[in-house]
């Protein structure tokens, strides 16, 4: 866990330092020590220096690691609770529901109501289209089907979502910029509103998945099993799976489209530190912050300075991790 939290803080302190604006270690140290309770120490940043540590970077990096996070931990949650190692928030109607959800917030702006809110309809779009794909998961047979039905019905649910959000961009074409800039996920505009709209959703959803982490390890013997153990697979799987919901929906609501952390950042974990979820989850937490911050690192610097959508470097290495997963993955069961 040490190792994991020094990681954390390491990549956070780079995101802090890089940039087009080169800021001095010490200064950045002595500006952050004197916003610390009891401590006055003058930094020597100059305020131009200071306003882009505040405004710009500072809340870019948290909101960063905060979203990788928690899209790592849920991305964790669903293959424990699941036993599907490609299950993913993503492929379960999130990616789908918040993009609809978003372009409708974009069109109305476009149409007439400039202060339409993005995030609460990207948030209300993500929910419902985990709803629907659960919902639709669900068999009249042994609840043991469900892991193999969630992903079949997040993939109907999400190709449905996914064609209606053509059909308005097609019929609203002068927003297709700005759709596009959404989806492809974006740091750039992170501010600490933002931050404190969404912390506490995804507060809730760390708590949850950490207390019900010893209950996920009880999953993975089948659910007859645990039921044998005193557990309720369906009250287990419920509970989980709203939790991690409600945590990624908060996530793509204030970053957009970020692909594929759900899957890689998990099955590292369990590749360094072994297949129990009373390690995997909180281990999810901090690798999956410090993945996606480093991601946003590289996104915002190897074009510079030009930016690319943190959604492209995110894809290009999760792409041939999903493909590794799947060949050695078996039977999705």
């Amino acid at each position: 866990m040490a190792p994991a939290v020094a990681l954390v803080l390491a990549v956070l302190g780079l995101a802090l330092l890089v940039g087009p604006a080169g800021l001095e270690m010490g200064g950045v140290v002595t500006a952050l020590a004197d916003r610390l309770p009891f401590l006055e120490v003058e930094s020597s940043l100059t305020e131009r220096e200071l306003t882009i540590l505040w405004e710009i970077r500072l809340p870019r990096a948290v909101m960063g690691a905060l979203v990788g996070a928690t899209l790592a931990s849920a991305g964790a949650a669903y293959q424990g609770v699941f036993r599907n190692p490609l299950a993913d928030p993503y492929l379960l109607g999130v990616a789908a529901g918040a993009g609809l959800g978003a372009t409708v917030a974009i069109l109305l702006r476009a149409g007439g109501f400039p202060s339409m809110p993005l995030a609460p309809l990207a948030f209300v779009g993500a929910v419902v289209g985990v709803a629907l794909s659960y919902g639709l998961s669900r068999t009249r047979g042994r609840e043991r089907r469900s892991a193999t039905t969630l992903v079949l019905a997040g993939v109907a649910v999400a190709s449905f979502l996914t064609a209606v959000q053509t059909f308005l961009q097609l019929t609203n074409v002068t927003t297709l910029r700005e759709v596009y800039s959404w989806i492809l996920g974006r740091l750039v505009t992170v501010g600490w509103a933002d931050l404190y709209a969404v912390l506490p959703y995804m507060v809730v959803s760390w708590v949850v998945l950490l207390v019900f982490r010893r209950a996920l390890d009880v999953m993975a013997v089948g659910d007859d099993e645990a039921a044998t153990l005193g557990l309720s697979p369906r009250a287990v799987r419920l509970v989980v799976v709203g939790a991690a919901t409600l945590g990624a929906a908060a996530a793509v609501s204030a970053s957009g489209l970020i692909a594929f952390v759900g899957i890689i950042v998990p099955h590292t974990v369990r590749l360094l530190a072994g297949w129990s979820y009373r390690v995997i989850i909180p281990l999810s937490l901090l690798v999956g912050g410090a993945f996606l911050t480093a991601a946003d690192l590289v996104a915002r610097t190897v074009v510079s300075p030009a930016e690319l959508p943190i959604g492209v470097v995110t894809a290009f290495l999760g792409g041939p991790f999903f493909l590794m997963v799947l060949r050695t993955s078996g039977d999705l069961e």
